[in-house]
Order: C-alpha cells, then structure tokens, then sequence
C-alpha cells in the first residue's frame, strides 16, 4: 500500500529521520562484544563535541571502554552511514533516471569495475596509496571510474545516451571484468580468499584512516544528488514532455550519471561490494513517501544509513566473535525482497 505524504510534512519527515539517525549511532556504537551502555556511549560521544565536551564527565567509565568507543566503532559506524546514504542515494537517482524500481547503483557494472581494481592490487601488490588511502581502496575507486567512462563511450549514440543502450553496455562491461577477475582468481589461488572477503564488502577493522579521507568526497556528492531533484521529477513524465517543460534531458543524465558514477566508486573504494543496499532502500521509501524526489533522496539517503549500520551490526555480532561480510547480510534482506519486485513487475505485464 502507498501512503501520501503532504509536503508540508517534508521538513518533518526529514528532522525525525536525522534524529533516528542520531539516534543509531549512539545505540548500534553500544553494541558489541565489551558491554558497553548506551549511557556511557552517549557521554563517550558528546566529550568530543566542541562547545558542549566542557560539560560532558568522563568520570567513572574505563579508559578502555573510551578507546573501544571512540577509534573503533564511532567511525565504523559513521562509515556505515556515509555508505549506507551514498548507495541509496544513487539508488534512488537511478531508479528515477531509468524509470525502473529495479535499477541499483551497480547497474551500469561499476561494481564488476570496482572488484576487478581491487583484485589487480591485491595480486600485484601495488602501491597506489594516496592521501592516506590504501592501494585497495584506491585500485577500486580507479576500476570503477574507468568503468563508468567506457560505459559511456560504448552507450554514447550521437551525443545521447538512450537507457536501453546505457544499461546494456554496463552488463556487457560488467560481465567481461567478472570473466577477467575469475581468470585472476583461478591464477592467484593464493590470495582467493582476500579477494572473496572484499567482494562481499566489509567495514571490519575500519576507522578514522578510511572515514576521512571519503567523508567530504561522499557528502559533496550526496548534496549535489539531490540538487537533481527537480529534473527528476519532470523526467517521470517522459523524456519529450521534460524537454517541453525546459530540461535538458542529455545534458541531466550526464550530469547524474557522472556524479552517482564518483559516488559510487568512493562508497565501494572502501567497503568493498555491498549489493542490495541500493535497491530495496530506495523501493521502500518510495512506497512510504511517493515518488517525489524532493523528499524521497534525502529520506532514501538517511533510512540507507540506518539499514546499514544495523546490517553491519548484525554482521559482527551474529556469531561474535567471528565476523562475517555485510555484503551477505544485505544480500540475505535484498534477494527476497529482489524476487518480490520481479513478481510484481510480472503481474502488471
């Protein structure tokens, strides 16, 4: 069932999500293998907040519950977020672009781009780093920009980019460097398991090294996503009435597909490949707030935080002390609710 939302509860809407979020972070930072309140969370967490840390005590909590707090799973969990937002984000942008609820931020094979970097710098043992950033990650981001740009050079038809030609350039592309990543899979048997480990994304052992150097990059990008809003909207109505209506349909899809393309590329440069997040996140939302997209981006971006670090929160405590992808937990939400959206795609043909 679809709910309407009046706009004037957008604002509202909006404020409640951020408080949720706010929220999460400070509840899912408490869970873990040291038993750590979510009192004692909240102080740990305001001690670094300026203006108000003068008025925070930090008296009576161990010094090794602030350590775990405050390098450990704060910027894991702020990570998760950002991640989280960035592929629902895009999630979103593209489903609105191609006019289909099945459309995900992998669905031009920037995912296949992403994992083949990441695997050529795992067996080669290159040095990319850059700006703190580790060669993987870096490897991953580069893999996924190329493939973006070769997508648009084959999808390109007379300085226009049709969505049937779009979206089978990127399973082409993303096929072709599956087969090549396989190849090297089955070469470098030895460094097999890595490789897996990567593909199905993680934010294990991540902290501030990761999260800083992509906050900004991430945040940017989601911003600027939103400032599609509009096109958007009056793409829905078909590509003809939105170039009656003054948009400049080629240039937007460009655009959008460039900045989801970067957004992309730095959300999986440093968890890895997380399916699913992209899909369900945004479907959801839509069927909750309509199809606006001035309050289904922002809202699809927060509830996409949310759902990750609560993915990632089961991930590392489901069977604690061993952890397990998150890819796999999003996967185990996505697939069902993947094979509704086909079933019900059936039923309206």
């Amino acid at each position: 069932m679809k709910l309407k939302v009046a706009k004037s509860n957008y604002s509202l809407i909006i404020f409640l999500l951020i408080l949720l979020t706010l929220f999460s972070i400070i509840l899912f930072s408490t869970i873990g293998t040291a038993d750590i309140n979510i009192v004692e969370a909240f102080k740990i967490g305001l001690s670094k907040v300026p203006f108000i840390k003068g008025f925070i005590s930090l008296e009576g909590i161990k010094k090794a519950h602030r350590v775990i707090i405050l390098n450990l799973r704060i910027p894991r969990v702020l990570l998760g977020i950002l991640v989280g937002a960035a592929l629902s984000s895009v999630g979103a942008a593209f489903q609105g672009m191609f006019k289909n609820p099945m459309a995900d931020p992998y669905v031009i094979g920037i995912s296949s781009g992403a994992a083949l970097g990441a695997t050529i710098v795992i067996v080669t043992g290159l040095n990319l780093s850059l700006f703190g950033i580790k060669s993987i990650s870096v490897g991953a981001f580069l893999g996924a920009m190329i493939t973006a740009f070769m997508v648009y050079i084959i999808a390109r038809v007379n300085n226009k980019i049709p969505v049937t030609t779009l979206l089978l350039s990127g399973i082409a592309i993303g096929q072709f460097f599956t087969a090549i990543m396989s190849f090297i899979m089955v070469i470098f048997s030895n460094d097999l398991t890595k490789i897996i480990y990567w593909t199905l994304g993680s934010f294990s052992a991540k902290s501030w090294d990761e999260l800083i150097p992509v906050s900004i990059p991430i945040i940017l990008s989601i911003i600027v996503i939103n400032f599609f809003a509009r096109d958007l909207n009056i793409m829905l109505t078909g590509e003809e009435s939105a170039k009656s209506l003054g948009v400049n349909v080629e240039k937007t899809k460009i655009l959008i597909l460039i900045i989801c393309s970067f957004t992309t590329a730095m959300a999986v440069s440093v968890s890895g490949i997380i399916g699913f997040v992209g899909l369900i996140i945004p479907h959801i939302v839509r069927l909750i707030v309509g199809p606006d997209h001035r309050i289904l981006l922002p809202s699809s971006a927060l509830v996409g935080g949310i759902f990750m670090i609560f993915a990632d929160t089961i991930a590392r405590t489901i069977i604690s002390p061993t952890e397990i992808p998150v890819g796999i937990i999003t996967a185990l939400f996505g697939g069902p609710f993947f094979i509704y959206l086909l079933k019900k795609k059936k039923k309206s043909i």
